[in-house]
């Protein structure tokens, strides 16, 4: 009798832990998230970099299935592979960034080596002896001695570079900067490419891409070698957002580039007339170079274009032949909506937020990052294409949050599908580094693109304050900037997804704290009177104020005080972009000391003033 109550205890204990289980909400870790893979030479294994999950799997091709899981520390961003498959090379996005070697025979980390902050893209040359590495927000790439595990070199770039390939002969890295840099006040805003001589470890050229172009993703080189393609998307941020049709705000983009020329052939829009191909990610060629294949992150879709027949069309372009009803010379092709007809398929794929993509033969497998699976897919045009998905674990209820994030980038909720909420915001919610003319603050006064990190704990919203709160702006931007009518629960997911962000610790930080520079620059920021605005704590005393900076429809007119937490990453900076950088705002844009009492201050101390500031 006492057994048998005890036994009942123990199964009643266990179904009561197995309850509490069961309700314990998911959290990010829960998700696996796949952003990236990489084949190895035998095309019978992919490795997949499982973001939030924190760990790399081995998913065996032929069996369908995961054979092993490697876990990491820090939220796995890249792949790359040693050209003998023997090293595994996996960049970790953490502030102290690193890059672990793993030994692909044995799955053991074996070494770790340093880097900068939130490493990605890691790129091994032809001749296996060095490693190239994105550091996302240090604006610099990393230069590694494979055989000593030695940093050699870090190399400036513009701004937040995220994709990297290198050339055949190893002489060149082409590396692709996610933002634009500088004032966003003027004719021109775009991001660009960064060109790297391996044996000078200098930047030889900038390759100024389309007026409009942010959010580069991915960028791959031919298989002859000629030609580099890169993801973006290319925005008419200079005309008013009173619409969507015929991609008015925002066009997805794949730019061309002459590998030996460096320099840029042309770009193609990946958008139908009707029907936008938001969110373009990743891109690569098939081996024997006949097809180019993109993900659109936002439209859940792969197009496969065929390389020669887009080559031939371009040239024809150049020549001045009329090649389609909108593309009479090579100035037309970025505008036409039509150039792809009958050069591109778009395939369906059956997962959520495709991203990273590699092609094994005419297989394409796919990253499939919200629903935490592999997509797959024959791109052989002779036969029906039907995608499936592979599942890399079990399913794991959607949380809120997570239905949040997946709607903020998802553009089929959009009107014509031309743009998701991370078109505008393409950096975690951020910025895109672009004036917007939008709808609420009237027309011929566009503002810069703010972050929305935080926007739900400083009230109002916008530059202008003309939104009582983030919860009212999200509401209007379903309606307003995506032209759609969406379920009261759809923009509840969205503000609790943007309540969850977390600010990233700054790269001015030395080891976790205020440089001596930034330690001066914080009393400056009191005795400046900078604390008054924006006070410790969210920096922010979510008032309004005319500091005298307003300009044409602007003038006299107030702006909401901005938080100062992550402003490192926000530039330019203003309600319209016109500052480069906090030494701007400043000394330059600073009239009659309304913007804190800086006149007096000498070039040093505006230097540590700023440095602070950006530390937070």
């Amino acid at each position: 009798m006492k057994q048998t109550l005890q036994k009942t205890v123990v199964i009643v204990m266990l179904a009561f832990l197995t309850c509490i289980v069961m309700a314990t909400p998911a959290t990010a870790a829960d998700y696996l998230s796949p952003l990236d893979l990489v084949a190895n030479s035998t095309g019978k294994t992919l490795y997949i970099a499982e973001a939030t999950a924190k760990q790399v799997v081995v998913f065996d091709i032929a069996s369908g299935k995961v054979r092993k899981t490697i876990s990491l520390r820090g939220e796995v961003s890249g792949l790359a592979l040693a050209a003998d498959d023997s090293k595994l090379y996996v960049t970790v996005a953490t502030p102290n960034g690193q890059v672990f070697v793993i030994d692909t025979e044995n799955y053991r980390v074996t070494d770790k080596i340093s880097v900068g902050h939130t490493p990605t893209a890691p790129v091994v040359s032809p001749d296996g002896k060095t490693l190239y590495v994105c550091n996302r927000f240090n604006n610099n790439v990393s230069v590694i001695d494979i055989a000593s595990g030695k940093e050699t070199a870090k190399i400036s770039v513009p701004r937040e570079p995220v994709a990297a390939a290198i050339t055949a002969d190893g002489k060149f890295l082409f590396v692709a900067n996610h933002l634009p840099a500088g004032a966003s006040d003027g004719d021109y805003t775009a991001a660009e490419v960064s060109v790297i001589d391996t044996a000078s470890d200098k930047v030889v050229a900038g390759i100024q891409f389309p007026n409009g172009s942010s959010a580069l993703r991915d960028i791959t080189i031919s298989p002859d070698h000629k030609h580099a393609y890169v993801t973006h998307i290319l925005a008419r941020y200079q005309l008013p957002t009173t619409q969507l049709d015929r991609g008015w705000m925002n066009t997805n983009a794949l730019t061309i580039i002459d590998v030996p020329g460096k320099k840029i052939l042309n770009t193609v829009l990946l958008d139908d007339v009707d029907l936008g191909a938001a969110n373009p990610w990743g891109v690569t060629c098939t081996a024997d170079g006949k097809y180019i294949c993109v993900t659109t992150a936002g439209t859940h879709e792969l197009s496969v274009i065929d390389r020669a027949k887009l080559h031939d069309k371009l040239a024809r372009a150049a020549a001045g032949e009329k090649v389609s009803d909108a593309s009479s010379s090579a100035e037309d092709v970025p505008n036409d909506l039509s150039f792809l007809v009958m050069l591109r398929r778009r395939l369906k794929l059956t997962g959520n937020g495709p991203r990273g993509l590699v092609l094994i033969g005419t297989k394409a497998y796919v990253a499939e990052y919200f629903t935490d699976s592999i997509g797959v897919v024959d791109i052989n045009p002779d036969i029906r294409p039907k995608a499936k998905s592979i599942a890399l674990g079990p399913k794991k209820p959607m949380t809120v949050v997570r239905k949040g994030e997946m709607f903020f980038h998802d553009a089929t909720l959009c009107f014509q599908k031309w743009q998701s909420c991370s078109s505008c915001h393409p950096s975690e919610a951020r910025v895109d580094g672009f004036n917007w003319d939008l709808l609420n603050d009237g027309l011929g006064n566009p503002k810069n693109t703010k972050s929305l990190l935080l926007a739900h704990k400083t009230p109002p919203a916008m530059v202008t304050g003309n939104r009582p709160d983030a919860e009212t702006a999200v509401r209007a931007g379903i309606r307003h900037i995506q032209f759609a009518v969406r379920p009261e629960e759809d923009a509840v997911a969205i503000d609790e997804y943007l309540k969850s962000l977390k600010p990233v610790p700054s790269p001015y930080l030395v080891r976790g704290r205020l440089s001596k520079r930034a330690k001066r620059g914080k009393k400056l920021f009191k005795t400046a009177g900078c604390a008054s605005c924006h006070t410790p704590g969210l920096y922010t005393d979510l008032k309004k104020y005319d500091l005298g900076n307003g300009r044409w429809l602007d003038t006299g007119k107030s702006f909401d005080t901005p938080g100062l937490i992550e402003l490192w990453r926000t530039a330019p900076y203003l309600h319209d972009g016109r500052a480069e950088t906090i030494v701007d705002v400043l000394k330059k844009h600073n009239p009659n000391n309304k913007h804190g009492n800086t006149s007096e201050l000498t070039g040093k101390q505006i230097k540590d003033l700023a440095e602070f500031i950006l530390s937070l």
